[in-house]
């Protein structure tokens, strides 16, 4: 499909030529040194970002660790005003140990799972907290989406294809792991009439 362009005359746009030298090698230029369009990348037909539950807003954690802290204090001055001021000590490094805590939970928060489908490839990315990526492709055409249930509990969302399997999605909930299942499953099966 093209597109309308506004051009005025003599402002014709020539056709990329590569040196006499380079014209042939490695297949992409055509017999007078003209390359050839770059093939358009496939555009996913599904595709999904699984991310961990969060249900602590950033405002909410100010709110909760002023509460803790405030209650801390109070807590602190009371034994602080009856002799046991040694205690005081350890009421703050509760507040330090909550707030330790919540950071590293929202560390964990940021890591992510993006799940596309395109019409020869099924790519799953796994992005850590720290911004590492992993990547696997699976063929669309053989791939096979389980929900099993672990022997110690708990259940598992995995992708599996010739003998390899991955499971992702090991932080949403079993209601959460059967719908994504069922909408991927919907997805390859649709693909494979394509």
């Amino acid at each position: 499909m093209t597109q309308p362009t506004n051009k005025s005359q003599g402002d014709e746009q020539q056709p990329e030529r590569r040196p006499e030298g380079l014209a042939g090698q490695n297949g992409d230029a055509q017999p007078g040194g003209e390359r050839l369009p770059e093939p358009a990348p496939e555009s996913p037909r599904f595709a999904a970002v699984l991310t961990p539950h969060q249900s602590l807003s950033p405002r909410g954690f100010l709110v909760l660790m002023g509460a803790i802290a405030s209650l801390s204090f109070l807590m602190g001055l009371f034994f602080y005003s009856i002799g046991a001021w040694p205690i005081t000590g350890f009421f703050g490094l509760d507040v330090l140990l909550v707030y330790l805590a919540f950071r590293l939970n929202f560390r964990a928060a940021r890591r992510f799972e993006l799940v596309e489908l395109r019409p020869s490839e099924l790519i799953v990315r796994k992005i850590s907290p720290s911004g590492e990526e992993r990547r696997w492709s699976f063929n669309p055409y053989w791939v096979r989406v389980q929900v099993e249930e672990k022997a110690r509990g708990g259940h598992v969302l995995r992708l599996s294809s010739h003998g390899r399997g991955l499971a992702i999605g090991d932080f949403l909930t079993l209601e959460e792991k059967r719908d994504f299942a069922a909408a991927l499953r919907q997805a390859l099966a649709e693909n494979g009439r394509m």
